[in-house]
């Protein structure tokens, strides 16, 4: 082989990746170039006449004339000097982000987000400059400070852009979270937490499937909530949790990291109740869920409490939904229930509560009420035999059930009544029990 050939063929080799570094600056210059053009107004046409007419008593030929129209001049090229300025300074801003240091990058991720803020079509730009999987590279930095400024420059492009959300996941975003929670602080965990807060949004393509694929993001979220105080940040994780949970096939991983008990945990914050209940009321329609809750030491008795909360009528309806849903067709929760005291606070719900809340607790009340006769068809609760009407046996028995129940009605009235009286601090505690107790048979369908 000839030595000469074998010498150009190697210099060929060897210029290669300079042509084709030299072709990726020309088209990322090209669509900058195209970028600004959209972005510069045209300059609107002036004609000689109208020129000459702001100064009549200056000449056109003269120096002053010159000097009149260069604030014209200046004006109308103040705008594209801008977008100049604004092409070299986005140039500089991507150069560094994809091939200077580590210093370099993290300045242009702060410089992405003040552009990303000013123009929204900055936002589409950055797609075409492939800036979303720069951005992702950083996260994984161990630099203090670093990932942190990154995850702002990626919520300020996810913001109001489904592409942007969707190319971070596809560059493994959540492959890329920090392992150790406890070296974050508040300021980064919130971040973290708004941008997974974020991308959840996506939860029906592709945030779905990378979450299947990836076992770190919900030990991340429940991390998070162990370790921070700060009431946003808890919001903003179970917020995520509950978008997590309406895909049916989140329910396993949800279960196995222990998600059950910490929404019953964080339930019993009034604060975060209505999220940690609507989460947990996903969750108890499916067999794996309703099982979970069923162990759980915390069930009946913080949902029991939480139905008393006179203030949170939201959480009321959701915890009466989550207690129906267990208590049917099962008799060992019902018991548990019942020992729990849930009688009286169906009552107290059932006369004071809001229109829904008030419908589940009577279907609960009619559950309780007496298993043996009460018809109970498939859809509505615990199964038992039909009733032969007109047997004196069973009637005597409906006649027994009926003073039972007016019993149980009047003792909870009672004591329902000392406690809004005492709240109150008003009226004839004596006259208002009397009332009440001489129509109480006529307030309840029994």
């Amino acid at each position: 082989m000839n030595p000469s050939s074998s010498s150009s063929s190697s210099s060929s080799s060897a210029q290669t990746p300079i042509w084709v570094y030299s072709y990726v600056k020309l088209r990322f210059f090209n669509r900058i170039r195209r970028f600004l053009r959209s972005k510069t107004p045209k300059k609107p046409y002036v004609s000689p006449t109208e020129s000459i007419a702001i100064s009549p008593n200056i000449t056109p030929t003269s120096n002053e004339a010159i000097h009149v129209a260069e604030p014209d001049c200046d004006c109308t090229g103040g705008i594209g000097g801008g977008a100049d300025e604004f092409a070299a300074a986005l140039r500089r801003t991507v150069k560094k982000l994809h091939f200077g240091s580590w210093e370099e990058k993290e300045m242009a991720a702060k410089v992405i987000v003040n552009m990303a803020k000013e123009d929204v079509k900055v936002k589409k730009l950055m797609v075409e400059l492939r800036v979303v999987p720069a951005l992702v590279s950083m996260v994984t930095s161990d630099a203090v400070g670093r990932p942190e400024v990154a995850v702002e420059a990626l919520l300020e492009l996810a913001k109001g852009s489904f592409e942007n959300k969707a190319l971070m996941v596809e560059a493994g975003i959540l492959h890329k979270l920090p392992s150790n929670i406890q070296a974050m602080d508040e300021s980064a965990k919130h971040d973290f937490a708004r941008l997974l807060l974020s991308l959840s949004s996506l939860i029906n393509s592709h945030f779905t499937i990378a979450l299947q694929a990836n076992e770190s993001v919900i030990p991340f979220l429940l991390g998070i909530l162990e370790l921070t105080s700060n009431f946003e940040t808890q919001r903003c994780c179970l917020e995520t949790l509950y978008n997590i949970s309406t895909v049916l096939e989140n329910v396993g991983p949800l279960v196995s990291n222990g998600v059950v008990q910490t929404l019953l945990r964080m339930s019993s914050s009034k604060g975060h109740s209505d999220r940690a209940l609507a989460a947990l009321g996903n969750l108890v329609v499916t067999s794996q869920g309703k099982r979970a809750m069923e162990s759980s030491p915390m069930v009946p008795d913080s949902l029991i409490e939480i139905m008393t909360w006179e203030d949170k009528p939201k959480s009321i309806e959701l915890s009466a939904y989550i207690l129906m849903i267990l208590a049917h067709q099962s008799s060992e929760q019902r018991e548990k229930m019942a020992k729990s005291g849930i009688v009286a606070v169906l009552l107290e719900v059932g006369l004071l509560g809001s229109p829904l809340a008030q419908k589940r607790a009577l279907k609960l009340l009619q559950w309780f009420k007496n298993e043996k006769q009460a018809k109970m068809y498939p859809h509505s609760g615990p199964q038992t035999g039909r009733i032969v009407i007109g047997s004196p046996v069973n009637q005597r028995e409906v006649q027994e059930g009926r003073k039972m129940m007016k019993n149980l009605v009047k003792q909870s009235l009672y004591k329902n009544l000392e406690l809004i009286t005492g709240r109150a601090s008003a009226g004839d505690s004596a006259k208002l029990k009397n009332l009440v107790i001489s129509t109480s048979s006529k307030s309840l369908p029994f």
